[in-house]
């Protein structure tokens, strides 16, 4: 092996050591034996049943879902149609609308939302402030994703059910969705995992008395990462794993740049 494939090797190597070393931790202290975390004690799966019986840690999970669902669902839907639209009629101000959420910085997005609620809406600050901050943020990855998968067809399938006599609505139904529909639903489960994970929009909008699990998980470590912590943040990587996975295997050509 040449000199220089060793010294690319060694540095892909640091990098990935460098990412995925810390989640390994928090995987393996998830597991320990000590309330302190200080060092490893002893395995036990104590703290997992703990999450079970923790009501505050149960609410936020509940909030989460319950958010990530709603918030996906209709993302989905706004996003299907933005995708349509930006293929279909190629207008030049539609993709800087749709897309702008996307390459926004979340702060300044999250800030912009609090404003706009507060200050426009004059709105109080809760699930449904959240649930149209997910959705605002949200529409964008599926509509790019919907793009991407239109981008790939050959457009004389469309013609030639229009030439068969289909109307606009039967192209769509038994032409345009099925074929989009493996697209769709990598759009629906990278904007669940989007919106299950967000903390910095959330943390902006959630408002007094509304908990979702990254703000919980925020809140536990300012006194210290517990094993609990550790527990929790555990099966959020493998929730948010398992559904990226799912995303790339229905979408695997937009996931991995080649849209």
């Amino acid at each position: 092996m040449k000199p220089q494939s060793l010294w690319l090797w060694a540095a892909s190597l640091g990098v990935y050591a460098f990412l995925y070393v810390p989640l390994a931790v928090v995987v393996l202290f998830s597991f320990n034996d000590s309330a302190l975390n200080a060092e490893w004690v002893g395995f036990t799966t104590t703290w997992y049943g703990k999450l079970l019986h923790n009501p505050e840690m149960l609410g936020a999970a509940f909030n989460s879902l319950l958010i990530a669902v709603i918030a996906s669902s209709t993302a989905t839907l706004l996003g299907t149609m933005a995708g349509l639209a930006m293929h279909r009629y190629r207008l030049r101000f539609m993709p800087f609308l749709v897309l702008t959420p996307v390459a926004m910085p979340e702060i300044l997005l999250g800030v912009s939302l609090l404003l706009f609620f507060r200050q426009v809406l004059d709105l109080s600050l809760g699930l449904f402030s959240i649930v149209v901050a997910h959705i605002t943020f949200s529409i964008g990855f599926v509509a790019i994703i919907i793009r991407a998968r239109l981008a790939g067809m050959d457009e004389s399938i469309f013609e030639a059910a229009r030439d068969l006599g289909a109307t606009p609505w039967e192209t769509f139904k038994r032409v345009t969705f099925p074929l989009i529909l493996p697209g769709v639903v990598a759009g629906f489960l990278m904007s669940f995992t989007l919106s299950i994970d967000d903390f910095v929009i959330t943390f902006f909008v959630a408002g007094v008395g509304v908990s979702t699990l990254p703000l919980q998980i925020y809140s536990m470590i300012k006194v210290a990462v517990t094993p609990e912590v550790n527990a929790v943040s555990t099966l959020l990587m493998l929730l948010t794993l398992s559904m990226i996975a799912l995303a790339s295997r229905f979408a695997p050509d937009v996931l991995k740049g080649k849209g």
